[in-house]
């Protein structure tokens, strides 16, 4: 295949899974534009002669996807479309020997932590000195900030701890000097993620040091918005909600995967807190911060999943009333402490218990959506789409939430601005409103 002589070779990083994913394929994209190299992302097969696939491995679906996307790359390989093919993420470093073997139009396989040996395939160093540089792939107003790597809980279903390892917590100063970097180039919101927010600080500073974290990243100039996402339940540090009272930056909006509500499945899962426990912990979460927006994740299909408990589960959610759900289905993951356990629930049992439960969710959403109705809301304006200016309100968080519908003909908004804007109509997971007020943009 030709390569342009007059440049570098172009590089394409396709990053599938989570957000955490999308933040390392930003590092390895930053490290290699430093070293020279020309970076597209996701791009279509003929814009690069370079493709590195940055995996997922969480999940049978996940890891359909992944081997998919691998052997698309392998096949434009063969047929002389690309010139190298590199494979890193959760499904290189968890089934690496045997995707070497099924696989072999790959030229190398990496793992999480292998980004210096990825780097070298360029004859790049990896470069310490650009943490907390990022070009970050997301629109520039809003960024992903991972605080944490790697997971110390012991959840019986989850294969993260095999692909991440420990919990790693980095350096506060760290994270500041990242988030003043990101802010400096434009981005107004800073969604905080990890495997489990609230474990951060305690491998570092011996404590849970998220509320500190948090006071220091809202005084970042620029930050006006700071989302939490992944925390887990037991043990909850309930002073991050006494800085989310305090801190106008950080949203009155919570993450936080419950995985189930019947004690006999919590138990089996290993999550080392029981649904009374959950339910006194979702009050005291609303009494100290009462316009909290709650989302979670239920995982439905686990081993020995009856029908009594997924009722129950159902019931705990027509009571919670959370403002966003979302529904896995169990996955057998091998090397997991619940791969021990019989998968006894059939595929299409898990399916139509995962349709219900986002029926359920469904009804609960129209009906808080419609409530919102002639109230006004500070939104953050992600893009242009269909006529109609698109974006979120504090409640929302970008892919996975609600979004706010401003047509495009009526009024006027640029994408990476905040507006005030009063809602007029709405749907399950829609809001449609018109502009009160464009607010002086920091």
């Amino acid at each position: 295949m030709k390569v342009r002589p007059d440049k570098q070779p172009r590089v394409n990083v396709v990053t599938l899974g989570c957000a955490k994913n999308q933040v390392d394929s930003e590092n390895i994209a930053t490290q290699l534009r430093h070293a020279c190299w020309q970076v597209v992302h996701d791009a279509d097969v003929q814009e690069a002669e370079i493709v590195i696939v940055n995996t997922c491995g969480f999940i049978d679906l996940a890891k359909a996807q992944s081997i998919e996307t691998i052997l698309e790359f392998a096949q434009a390989k063969s047929e002389g479309r690309i010139r190298k093919l590199y494979v890193t993420g959760c499904l290189s470093q968890r089934y690496r020997e045997e995707l070497q073997r099924e696989i072999p139009e790959v030229d190398d396989w990496f793992g999480t932590m292998d980004l210096p040996m990825l780097l070298a395939r360029f004859q790049a160093d990896y470069r310490h000195e650009l943490l907390g540089e990022r070009q970050i792939m997301t629109p520039r107003h809003y960024a992903y900030l991972k605080i944490s790597e790697g997971c110390n809980r012991t959840c019986s279903f989850c294969a993260i701890p095999l692909m991440r390892g420990k919990h790693v917590s980095r350096p506060i100063e760290e994270l500041v000097a990242e988030a003043k970097y990101l802010a400096k180039h434009g981005t107004k919101e800073l969604i905080l993620i990890a495997q489990e927010l609230t474990y951060y600080g305690l491998d570092r500073y011996k404590k849970r040091a998220l509320p500190e974290l948090l006071h220091a990243l809202a005084d970042v100039p620029g930050v006006e918005w700071i989302r939490l996402h992944y925390a887990y339940p037991s043990k909850f540090p309930m002073k991050v909600l006494d800085v989310m009272a305090q801190r106008p930056e950080v949203c009155n909006y919570l993450d936080i995967p419950l995985q189930h509500a019947h004690d006999d499945v919590l138990t089996r899962m290993r999550r080392q807190i029981t649904r009374a426990q959950t339910e006194q912990l979702i009050h005291q979460i609303r009494e100290r911060v009462p316009d909290i927006t709650l989302r979670t994740t239920f995982l439905v299909g686990f081993p020995g999943e009856t029908e009594e408990a997924f009722d129950a589960l159902c019931h705990f959610v027509e009571e919670m009333e959370f403002d966003r759900v979302g529904v896995f289905q169990y996955s057998h993951e091998a090397q997991t402490r619940a791969y021990q356990l019989p998968d006894d629930v059939p595929p299409h049992v898990k399916e139509a218990r995962a349709q219900q439960l986002m029926r359920i969710q469904q009804q609960i959403s129209l009906r808080k959506n419609l409530q919102k109705v002639g109230q006004t809301f500070k939104v953050l304006f992600d893009r242009l789409e269909d006529g109609y200016f698109v974006g979120r309100t504090e409640g929302d968080s970008p892919e996975v939430d609600n979004e706010v519908r401003v047509s495009a003909r009526d009024h006027y908004v640029r994408v990476g601005d905040f507006a005030s804007v009063q809602i007029v109509e709405a749907t399950e997971y829609d809001l449609y409103g018109r502009l009160v007020t464009i607010p002086p943009q920091t």
